[in-house]
C-alpha cells in the first residue's frame, strides 16, 4: 500500500477502509482468508462464526479510525495552542508599539490602513458640483 501521498493519519484509514478486503481484515484477526459458502449446506454455527469475524473487524476499523481521530485533535489542539501565544504574543507587540508611537505616527498609520476614511483632523474643503473646489 502507497500511503506516502496522505499526509495525516486520518487520509491513511480512510484510504485503507476504501480499499479494504476480505483477507486485510482476515490478516488482521490472524486467520486464513475466509471462504463463505452460499448454500443451504451452511450450518447456523458458521453463520455466526461469520458474523463474529465480521464484528471484530468492524471494531478493529472503529478502534483505528478513533484512535487516527484522537491523533488528529491532539495535532490541532497543539496548532491551536501555539497559535493563542503568537497571537498573545502579537497583541503584546501591538500594545507596546501604540504606546512608544506619537500621536502623529498613529495617525499617519491611520491614514495608511484606510486610505479612503479620510482622518478626522484632516480639513475637507467643499466641492462645487462640478468637482472644483470652492
Amino acid at each position: 500500500m502507497n500511503t506516502e501521498m496522505y499526509q495525516t493519519p486520518m487520509e491513511v484509514a480512510v484510504y485503507q477502509l476504501h480499499n479494504f478486503n476480505i483477507s486485510f481484515f482476515s490478516s488482521l484477526l490472524g486467520g486464513d482468508v475466509v471462504s463463505v459458502k452460499l448454500d443451504n449446506s451452511a450450518s447456523g454455527a458458521s453463520v455466526v462464526a461469520i458474523d463474529n469475524k465480521i464484528e471484530q473487524a468492524m471494531d478493529l476499523v472503529k478502534n483505528h479510525l478513533m484512535y487516527a481521530v484522537r491523533e488528529e485533535v491532539e495535532i490541532l489542539k497543539e496548532q491551536i495552542r501555539e497559535l493563542v501565544e503568537k497571537n498573545s504574543q502579537l497583541e503584546r507587540e501591538n500594545t507596546l508599539l501604540k504606546t512608544l508611537a506619537s500621536p502623529e505616527q498613529l495617525e499617519k498609520f491611520q491614514s495608511r490602513l484606510s486610505p479612503e476614511e479620510p482622518a478626522p483632523e484632516t480639513p475637507q474643503s467643499p466641492e462645487a458640483p462640478d468637482g472644483s473646489t470652492v
